[in-house]
């Protein structure tokens, strides 16, 4: 594991252009998918420079079993008299309001964040986020991978608790200050990603109208019984109208009729990302071939079966928040 305990020198000026205040985020959840719960949260806040300025940290009642104990260390016992999430979220907000937020895997942690929000009806007050690893990689930190431990060791900071929401986030905060000061002083360009709030939530007709299962106690006993909720019922999307008109060309706008596939994370709900590629006239393919025009990802460093296609058949590759761009301006197909 790589150790660099040299300090980065502060800059001598601050770029104008970078943000005011951040919030370094860690959730720890009862699984990986959309269905699972926020079960602790922590939040740093820091000043312009990575400076912090205080700390906050809760358990959560996800109302549910609690997942993976042996990871978080979080039983059902702890979790009982733990505040409700939707008891939390005006604090929880409070922390994020007016700051970007930074996490480790940042898709991961906003998209569990978003959908709390929007189970409990409302909305986080964040607007930007930003991923660690992303910036390592910006700033080419030589890293032999993309674990918060690493990344801790390469500045010498000492983990003392992994998996608990409360040390993760200082574990992170004090990576991110040098990290930050390094880009400030290399003039590095900040991986800002959008985030856009999730307002579609709706639970499924197996817990719609009814209470959802008390933590511990549901029928099979087992990780995973929980009845998920979700977004919108599955539905066949009809057939694009327009023909394939190729592959996707960088700095060109996106044309009517061009397939795109998503792989991975998405900070907007992918039935609703996959919606508005639908109406601005493209084709959502569910695989990738070499007919695919473009891959919409924000983990192309993954090794998920699409991404590895991309590489295989030289498909054009971008992230999120370019193709939020790219869709506001999508070229009408040729006229036969």
């Amino acid at each position: 594991m790589l150790e660099d305990l040299t300090p980065t020198p502060a800059p001598t000026s601050w770029p104008t252009a970078y943000p005011q205040g951040y919030a370094v985020v860690d959730v720890e959840t009862t699984g990986l998918s959309r269905e699972d719960r926020i079960i602790s949260a922590a939040v740093y806040r820091l000043d312009a420079r990575g400076e912090v300025e205080d700390h906050w940290y809760t358990t959560v009642n996800p109302e549910r079993d609690p997942g993976p104990v042996w990871i978080h260390g979080l039983t059902s016992d702890v979790l009982e008299g733990a505040p409700l999430f939707v008891d939390i979220a005006e604090e929880f907000a409070s922390r994020l309001d007016g700051r970007v937020l930074v996490a480790h895997n940042a898709v991961f942690d906003w998209s569990m964040i978003a959908r709390e929000y929007a189970r409990a009806e409302r909305e986080a007050p964040v607007r930007q986020r930003l991923c660690t690893i992303a910036l390592s990689k910006e700033l080419g930190l030589p890293l032999s991978n993309h674990k918060l431990e690493t990344l801790a060791a390469h500045y010498g900071v000492v983990q003392q608790r992994a998996h608990h929401a409360l040390d993760d986030a200082r574990v992170l905060a004090e990576a991110f200050r040098p990290s930050l000061h390094a880009a400030a002083l290399g003039g590095v360009r900040l991986p800002l990603l959008e985030c856009r709030p999730l307002t579609e939530w709706s639970a499924s007709p197996a817990t719609s109208g009814s209470a959802l299962p008390q933590i511990g106690r549901q029928a099979s006993g087992g990780y995973g019984s929980y009845q998920p909720a979700g977004w919108r019922p599955s539905r066949k999307r009809p057939a694009c109208p327009y023909p394939n008109p190729g592959r996707y060309e960088d700095g060109k706008p996106l044309k009517q009729g061009m397939r795109v596939a998503f792989s991975g994370d998405t900070s907007v709900e992918r039935d609703l990302l996959e919606d508005r590629a639908v109406e601005a006239g493209l084709h959502v393919a569910t695989s990738l071939s070499r007919l695919t025009s473009l891959l919409v990802t924000n983990d192309p460093d993954s090794m998920t079966s699409k991404v590895v296609r991309a590489r295989q058949y030289g498909t054009p590759v971008v992230d999120e928040a370019a193709f939020g761009q790219l869709l506001r301006d999508v070229e009408p197909a040729a006229r036969g």
